[in-house]
């Protein structure tokens, strides 16, 4: 799952441990089944769509099992109404079925930047095709709110003044306590100073993947012992595999008890992102006291808040990161001192439990 869906996931199961009756809709990207399921003790509703560009762009597929499910979706009723993301198809879905309930739907924007498929041709024709469903999305008078105050300055770019922020969160402990039995550092047959670099993501151009190679490939970093564990698939899957040496290696697409373990074993995480909303790696990072090397995205400055936090690089490019992981491996008493910071910070400021009563407090007050 994605970021938007880790977040839906986990905040409908924190609301529902406050008491509240949560239903989730959403689409068929992986061709699960569309219809109804229950789920983690809240209800599932899957319409079917159209998966495009590998599902990051679905669009609704019309048919009479469609027609079915809304006629069904529209008999019951909400006390509120949560839109995650502006600018597709089931966003207006869902404010429109808010608008007919007589609520002001919340809209939750998820990113800091245009969606991008690293494509010259598509992604000038998707910038003009999200100015135009967030025009659409306006005529339902929505709150807006954003992920991270970066979302919620990249909201301006549409006219937009955001009330605010619905942060992203993790439960720190139970993701730590979560941790597979793997030992990534005896299966890279890595010595106890060797200085470990974990990337968790989709190999795609914007998570800055080349860089990370570039830098892999830099005498500094070598002489270091400086060492890439990159964790994901995507495009950039054969770029990962052609690359993989001493400095780099591909230990797969894993799975969330893969990644704690990976997370507190290793020295530090790097992500040079172009673009995130409040990255979930980040903050799954911080829960496993390893120090973020990452760009000024959502999230970053909220998680670090100076350098004894983690460092926030100027730019994606391979100088920077390589610049940034000397500087910790030379300094290990930082590296450490992050570590502790990192974690605590977290632990204490992003649980589901405060997000979940965000919300609910905010659903209270948005009937129109």
């Amino acid at each position: 799952m994605g970021g938007i869906e880790n977040f839906t996931q986990n905040l409908a199961r924190a609301l529902g441990n406050r008491g509240h009756a949560v239903t989730v809709v959403t689409n068929d990207t992986n061709s699960i089944g569309a219809g109804w399921a229950c789920e983690d003790g809240f209800d599932v509703l899957r319409l079917p769509c159209v998966p495009l560009v590998d599902g990051r762009l679905p669009l609704p597929k019309p048919s009479a099992v469609r027609r079915e499910l809304l006629k069904e979706l529209s008999a019951r009723e909400f006390d509120g109404v949560l839109v995650n993301a502006r600018f597709y198809p089931h966003s207006l879905l869902g404010m429109k079925i808010a608008r007919a309930r007589g609520l002001a739907p919340l809209v939750l924007d998820h990113g800091s930047a245009y969606l991008s498929f690293s494509n010259p041709l598509l992604d000038p024709c998707v910038r003009i095709y999200e100015h135009v469903m967030t025009a659409l999305g306006k005529r339902y008078k929505p709150r807006y709110f954003g992920i991270s105050h970066k979302s919620v300055e990249w909201l301006r770019t549409f006219g937009i003044e955001a009330e605010g922020v619905i942060s992203n969160s993790i439960d720190a402990a139970e993701f730590r306590e979560c941790a597979s039995k793997r030992d990534f550092r005896a299966e890279l047959e890595l010595d106890e100073d060797d200085f470990l670099v974990a990337f968790v993501g989709r190999f795609i151009p914007e998570k800055g993947i080349s860089a990370i190679i570039e830098a892999s490939r830099t005498s500094e970093l070598s002489n270091r012992h400086v060492v890439f564990a990159l964790a994901g698939d995507g495009p950039l899957a054969d770029e990962v595999k052609a690359a993989e040496g001493p400095n780099l290696r591909w230990v797969g697409r894993l799975g969330k008890n893969d990644v704690s373990a990976l997370l507190q074993q290793s020295n530090a995480l790097c992500l040079p992102s172009r673009s995130e909303g409040f990255s979930t790696t980040l903050l799954e990072a911080g829960a496993c006291g390893c120090p973020p090397v990452v760009t000024d995205i959502g999230g970053a400055r909220e998680l670090i808040p100076d350098e004894h936090y983690g460092t926030i690089i100027d730019s994606m490019d391979a100088t920077h990161i390589t610049s940034a992981l000397v500087k910790l491996a030379d300094n290990r008493e930082l590296l450490s001192e992050q570590s502790k910071n990192c974690m605590n910070f977290v632990e204490k400021n992003y649980s589901w439990d405060v997000t979940a009563r965000t919300v609910e407090t905010l659903l209270a007050v948005t009937d129109a």
